[in-house]
């Protein structure tokens, strides 16, 4: 099972203590995965669909709660494109599917007549455990988060633009970082910071898949600090070899055109423990030394020996173009 379904299945255990609570949990699915058949005569048919039975059980026992509701649950087959189950919650009374949607702010009154509204009644979200109880609402609905070994990310998915920006706005009531996107036809409100979904699933109550969340996220960060020390003592070994490789070039030079014994003494020292020692770094020739000098002394002392070199390439270059 994802990390994902794993998720919704904690957040279908949670059940909200307060009245207000329970309309806002109700609300936030049914505005995502709620369906409505006008049928006239101020007539509404309502259904909620989910794709996992701990989800459908819990709004059963939520809108039996809240709105002493008469409802069925229907299996629906998936299809060639949407392989699977779904699990359709049906409230059979089509007065009481009326009701369901103006407390739930998708139905409105104007000018006599019902309309059907976007986006997220403030009144249902004016205190913050209504909020976070709507946040569970929607993702149960419509939501996802990534398995955090592959990446982080955590969406919820909405049919309208109005819908959409109001979940964002929801959401960074809390301080998640949360974003939109359009995604062929569908509006996207977004979380991809770690510690932000790691925040949404704690202001929802998937405690135990937080704690999960959290070890593989620890996980992860010791695997990442370790790889970069292994590729920073990587680079730091090829430059200490690249380093040791010209110097002794350099050295090589000096003793075939010019002789290691004209070399001022200091240089003469430096030059030999090099040759000696290739595969050493400055700071272990440099504790080998007698007397012992320092890493940046004997790095200056390279520096000079690099320049004789050049010097005497130099020279050799300019008397073989006279030569010619």
């Amino acid at each position: 099972m994802s990390f994902s379904s794993e998720t919704k299945k904690e957040l279908a255990k949670v059940m909200p203590e307060k009245k207000c609570c329970m309309l806002a949990e109700i609300a936030g699915f049914a505005r995502i995965s709620g369906s409505i058949r006008l049928k006239g005569g101020g007539h509404v048919g309502v259904s909620l669909t989910a794709e996992d039975p701990a989800v459908t059980r819990t709004l059963k026992k939520l809108t039996s709660s809240y709105f002493e509701a008469d409802t069925g649950i229907e299996v629906i087959e998936g299809r060639t494109l949407r392989p699977g189950r779904s699990y359709r919650l049906t409230f059979r009374d089509d007065v009481m599917g009326a009701q369901v949607l103006r407390e739930t702010g998708m139905l409105k009154v104007h000018e006599g007549s019902n309309v059907l509204v976007n986006g997220i009644d403030p009144q249902i979200v004016r205190k913050k455990c209504c909020r976070r109880a709507y946040l569970r609402g929607l993702f149960m609905a419509g939501g996802s988060v990534s398995d955090p070994e592959k990446e982080y990310h955590l969406e919820i998915v909405c049919s309208d633009e109005q819908t959409a920006a109001d979940i964002k706005k929801l959401m960074n009531q809390f301080s998640l970082g949360a974003k939109v996107v359009q995604r062929r036809g569908s509006y996207v409100a977004y979380i991809k910071d770690s510690e932000h979904i790691a925040d949404f699933m704690n202001i929802t109550g998937a405690h135990n898949q937080l704690l999960s969340f959290e070890n593989t996220r620890v996980i992860k960060s010791v695997r990442n600090a370790a790889n970069r020390i292994v590729n920073c003592e990587s680079a730091n070994a090829d430059k200490t070899v690249n380093a040791a490789l010209r110097q002794i070039e350099n050295i090589k030079y000096i003793e075939e055109n010019l002789g290691l014994e004209n070399l001022p003494a200091k240089l003469r020292s430096a030059a030999e423990i090099r040759l000696e020692n290739p595969e050493l770094s400055l700071g272990e020739l440099a504790g080998m030394m007698d007397p012992p000098v320092s890493k940046s002394g004997l790095n200056h002392r390279f520096t000079r020996i690099a320049e004789q070199a050049a010097r005497l390439r130099e020279e050799n270059g300019s008397n073989a173009q006279k030569g010619n």
